[in-house]
């Protein structure tokens, strides 16, 4: 059950409207590493998860998250404040009007289809969507990808911090950006607070292939790190030389019952090409200038044309 505190988590304090800052505001509110994903985020993991500590953490940070939600909104909407009333009682010449809501961004269509109201949107417009949710159950699994959330929505909030000039907002968002300072601390105490947490899942790694690092992007730049060389790893260089790596002959197959391999038989049959064929095509027909090389029996024109020019060359004095 959730009951509402009618008071901020953060005191909001704007000084003046700015539609256009509003908008790019909308990235922390309906965007993919907003709070409204991250919220969801961490509900749909704490209702499943059976760890009681864990589930404790998510499920606190989760509604905290609900809380900036309503902080970054809120902000939202004192921005877009003067816009709306503007709108609603077009007080201003219509030049005027037209001009202060298009100052950038997605401000327009804050005003006239939201009334100036936050959107579950991204600051381009884009509807906040389920898919931007990419939980798969394992807590190994689930709280690295939250560890990285909190890092990109830190970023984006210091982005945010830098485009404004104005100190109450600056003061709101640096709250919220500390705020995913303190979560990746709590989400990598839960995360190494499990035992063997790497790799993620029950499986082990197959050995031959756990400590290879494929050098796969060879030439100038190469560079070497402890992400790459040393004692950690088992560095192929001749990549080409050293394929298939399971011995194999590095191609594709399958076993086919009779009837399939019959009709695969005929579908490739039907289907096969003649390499020995050259077709004259719709491009042949209709080649203009900077058409390229054409196909040599396209009814005499490309040889024709061909002709001419040698002939032409071989009359030039040069």
């Amino acid at each position: 059950m959730f009951m509402h505190n009618k008071r901020l988590q953060y005191t909001v304090r704007v000084a003046e409207p700015n539609p256009a800052l509003a908008s790019l505001l909308l990235e922390q509110f309906g965007g993919p590493d907003g709070e409204l994903a991250a919220a969801m985020r961490y509900f749909t993991q704490g209702l499943a998860e059976d760890d009681p500590g864990r589930k404790d953490m998510l499920l606190d940070i989760a509604t905290e998250e609900l809380s900036h939600l309503e902080v970054i909104g809120s902000i939202v909407a004192m921005l877009n404040k003067g816009a709306k009333s503007n709108l609603s009682e077009a007080s201003m010449e219509e030049a005027d009007l037209y001009l202060s809501l298009n100052a950038g961004g997605n401000s327009h269509t804050q005003s006239l289809l939201y009334g100036g109201g936050p959107s579950l949107t991204n600051s381009s417009g884009v509807p906040w969507t389920a898919a931007y949710i990419d939980s798969r159950g394992d807590p190994t699994c689930d709280l690295r990808s939250n560890i990285a959330a909190e890092s990109r929505a830190k970023i984006v909030y210091e982005r945010l911090i830098n485009i404004s000039d104005d100190p109450g907002i600056k003061d709101a968002l640096g709250f919220l950006m500390t705020r995913e300072i303190a979560h990746q601390k709590s989400f990598e105490k839960a995360l190494y607070s499990i035992k063997d947490n790497f790799p993620p899942g029950k499986l082990p790694g197959l050995t031959p292939y756990a400590s290879l690092y494929v050098n796969a992007s060879q030439g100038e730049g190469d560079t070497s790190g402890p992400w790459n060389d040393g004692e950690q790893w088992d560095r192929l260089e001749d990549v080409e030389g050293n394929i298939p790596l399971d011995g194999g002959d590095g191609q594709a197959s399958v076993s086919l019952g009779d009837q399939q391999m019959a009709d695969y038989a005929a579908m490739t049959g039907r289907l096969q090409s003649d390499p020995t064929l050259s077709p004259v095509t719709g491009a042949d027909l209709g080649a203009g200038p900077g058409a390229g090389k054409l196909s040599d029996e396209d009814l005499g024109g490309a040889a024709d044309m061909a002709d001419a020019k040698a002939q032409a060359q071989a009359k030039s004095p040069l």
